[in-house]
């Protein structure tokens, strides 16, 4: 994390001390701060494309739909996946990915 953001954090900690940050702003404040570090740990989402999809299905010998079930879409969206026609994103993506780096024991 960049250390500006935590020195800020420390300058409004005295601030907060002294009377000059409410308890409110000092918690949005160490909430913000707490995010930015949780998103710097995770690694960010790659993307998959439809032969991604598709190897990755067969590394863990999954049908389409056994893959649809596994990440609460339709076997409609993971065809469409895999045959170029959309790419996976949000939540979906992030399964994926980690389906990718774990395996099967993400969904146990």
């Amino acid at each position: 994390m960049a250390a500006n953001i935590k020195e800020l954090q420390e300058m409004a900690k005295g601030l907060h001390e002294h009377g000059g940050i409410s308890d409110a702003t000092m918690d949005r404040i160490n909430t913000r701060v707490a995010a930015r570090e949780f998103r710097e740990r995770i690694e960010e989402a790659h993307v998959m494309n439809g032969a991604d999809i598709q190897n990755l299905r067969a590394r863990y010998k999954m049908s389409q739909s056994s893959l649809a079930y596994a990440l609460n879409m339709s076997v409609v969206s993971v065809s469409k996946w895999e045959r170029g026609e959309k790419i996976p994103s949000g939540a979906a993506l992030r399964l994926l990915n980690l389906l990718d780096k774990n395996g099967l024991d993400i969904f146990a």
